[in-house]
Parts: C-alpha cells; sequence; structure tokens
C-alpha cells in the first residue's frame, strides 16, 4: 500500500516544479485557489493534502498538460504518479522513480553504504562497471540508459541550492576493485576531491573501527527543510524498497547514524585514507 506521507510529498514536487514552469509565485497560486500562500507551501512541502477541485484549478493556472495532469489527479487519488523521470520508466522502476523524485528535492542528505561507492558519488566507468554486472542490463543501449540517468542525478551536486550532504563508506567500498584498476584509481581520486566541497561531508568507517550489527546493510535519510517530522528512511533490497516516515523508526535511523559518525574517521583523516587506498592501488599497476 501507498505511503499517504510520501505521496504526498511527490504530489507537493510535481506541484511546485509545474508552478515554476509556469513562471507563477506562491502568492498568486494562492489567490487562484482563494487561500493563502502559506497553504500552497504546505502542499508542495507535502505537509497537506488537496481537493480535487483546487488540484484541477492549479493544473489549468499552470497549464500542465493533460496527460501529465491526470497523472498528478490520480496520485492525488490513489497515490499513484509516474513522476519526472517518466522518460525512464523502461530502466527505473516505479519504486525508485519515486527516490529520486526526493532526492533531489531534499534539502538535506544522509548515506551511509557499508560496500560500494553511493551512486551519486560514482563515475561514469564505475556506474557503467556496476550497471553491466547487474541483470538485466544486458543490451548495450539499455545499460546506456542506466548510466544516463544515475549521471543525471548527480546535477544536484553542482546545484546552487545542493543540499547537505552526508556520506559514510566502508572502508570495504574503498577496497572492493569495481571496473579495472584505472577506474578505481579514478573513483578514489574524485571522492577525495568531492569531499572537499563545503556542501559534502565524506567519512570512512574503517575496518578497526567499532562495528554495529544493524550496519551491515545501506540506508538513506532525506530532510526536507528544518520539519524534520517529514524526514524519508530509504531502505533498498535487490527488487524493491522501503520507504519509512514513522517517527519512532527515523529516530533509530538518526540514533545509528549518529553511532557510525562517531566511529567512523574523521572528514580530514577520511580523506587521507582514501588518497592512500588509491596510491595503492597505483603503486601495483607499476
Amino acid at each position: 500500500m501507498a505511503n499517504p506521507t510520501i505521496q504526498r510529498r511527490r504530489l507537493g514536487i510535481a506541484l511546485k516544479h509545474a508552478r515554476e514552469q509556469a513562471g507563477k509565485t506562491q502568492e498568486e497560486a494562492a489567490e487562484r485557489i482563494d487561500a493563502a500562500a502559506s497553504k500552497v507551501s504546505r502542499l508542495e512541502l507535502g505537509q497537506s493534502g488537496i481537493k480535487l477541485t483546487d488540484l484541477t484549478l492549479l493544473l489549468d493556472f499552470y497549464g500542465v498538460p493533460s496527460e501529465q495532469a491526470e497523472s498528478m489527479r490520480e496520485l492525488a487519488r490513489t497515490g499513484r504518479q509516474r513522476g519526472r523521470w517518466s522518460g525512464y520508466r523502461n530502466v527505473v522502476p516505479d519504486w525508485f522513480r519515486q527516490y529520486v523524485d526526493l532526492e533531489a528535492d531534499a534539502t538535506e542528505i544522509r548515506w551511509y553504504q557499508p560496500e560500494v561507492v553511493p551512486g551519486i558519488l560514482q563515475i561514469e566507468p564505475y556506474a557503467r562497471t556496476m550497471i553491466t554486472s547487474s541483470p538485466p542490463s544486458s543490451a548495450v543501449e539499455e545499460v546506456d540508459r542506466h548510466v544516463r540517468v544515475r549521471l543525471e542525478r548527480q546535477a544536484i551536486l553542482e546545484r546552487s541550492d545542493a543540499p547537505e550532504l552526508g556520506f559514510i563508506l566502508s572502508e570495504s567500498a574503498l577496497r572492493r576493485h569495481i571496473g579495472g584498476p584505472a577506474t578505481m584509481r579514478d573513483q578514489l581520486t574524485h571522492l577525495a576531491e568531492i569531499s572537499e566541497r563545503p556542501h559534502i561531508g565524506l567519512q570512512v568507517l574503517p575496518f578497526d573501527a567499532q562495528t554495529y550489527e544493524t550496519a551491515s546493510f545501506g540506508f538513506i535519510t532525506l530532510r526536507f527543510g528544518h520539519d524534520t517530522t517529514s524526514d524519508v528512511i530509504y531502505l533498498e533490497d535487490y527488487t524493491d524498497a522501503v520507504y519509512l516516515d514513522r517517527p519512532d523508526a527515523v529516530r533509530a535511523y538518526t540514533r545509528l547514524w549518529s553511532r557510525l559518525q562517531a566511529a567512523a574517521l574523521g572528514p580530514v583523516e577520511s580523506r587521507h585514507l582514501i588518497l592512500r587506498v588509491a596510491e595503492e592501488i597505483e603503486r601495483h599497476e607499476t
């Protein structure tokens, strides 16, 4: 069953994009539905639902094409909507399109990854190796589309309003060779360089750190503004994903993140370890 909180947020994201594409302000949208601007803000943040009559007024006001408008009405009614990544629907499953919509609108992302480099930090050769080795991505064109999606997601790193990004990687992610030595060396160099950006914090959990049984899997926390009640925990498995927004679940993962941060190396020490592993790879090549 679709999570109502997540679906409201997805609809809010779509409404915000439609309004911005139409060049309208929140005040103008509010006047259209005879409401306060704060209501439009709450709608776009996914903090409240919307009547279908108001939704229709806004869709007409924004000039949303009929097919997209019907998809948004369907989302309001049943929680089903294709989202902005519908052009990739043959390669990006519904459960993941939902994630990338949320990822693009998050103001803060916390990402723990125990085995491989997170997707939005992967260089193209690394991403291509990962995707090629994961069925059913066998056709070249299909692999190209998967790679394109992964690289397009990385646009959030370059935005002027980029989210605050925190990453904790296990040392395994640094030492597990994906692609040839050159690919892995370049990937690690990229990690070291990107970790110097002011809005990105990257820490490594070394092999000799204190570890926790519950940290054997990856998870992502998505935050939207200062309202922590809208936090979402994203958990992914081989064929599906789970979105958790219950306060008790969010608190549990927030505590786990804090423990992992405390056990991990600091940002500077982490960067030194990443570069040291890259140097080891280069020495073995020569």
